[in-house]
């Protein structure tokens, strides 16, 4: 019985590992900016977030000034911007370990 036991644990912790690199390995292009200039969240200062199904988080792996100046015209402070994204939801925050600033559209009228 503990043999049974053993292995149903193991092997239950083996799935839950599987399911989350799974999970983990995606690729999801998101929105991406401050999360209290633009995205209106709660803070003390300018902090990198992304908005996923319309909910924002704010994101851990990877910081605001690690993709340019966010004050700047097309910076995080000042504008959404689009992202690809690998990563997990844990505490409420966004843990990336993959983040992919993509190029600002422009309109050429």
């Amino acid at each position: 019985m503990k043999k049974l036991l053993t292995f149903l644990l193991i092997l239950s912790s083996v799935t839950i590992w599987a399911q989350d690199k799974k999970e983990t390995s995606k690729v999801q292009t998101v929105e991406a900016s401050c999360g209290q200039c633009q995205f209106g969240m709660e803070g003390k200062s300018c902090d990198l977030a992304v908005r996923i199904d319309g909910k924002s988080y704010f994101v851990e792996g990877t910081s605001i000034d690690a993709h340019g100046d966010a004050h700047a015209k097309d910076g995080f402070c000042a504008s959404i911007r689009k992202a690809e994204v690998i990563g997990t939801l844990k505490n409420n925050k966004f843990v990336v370990t993959y983040f992919k600033l993509l190029p600002l559209v422009t309109d050429k009228k």
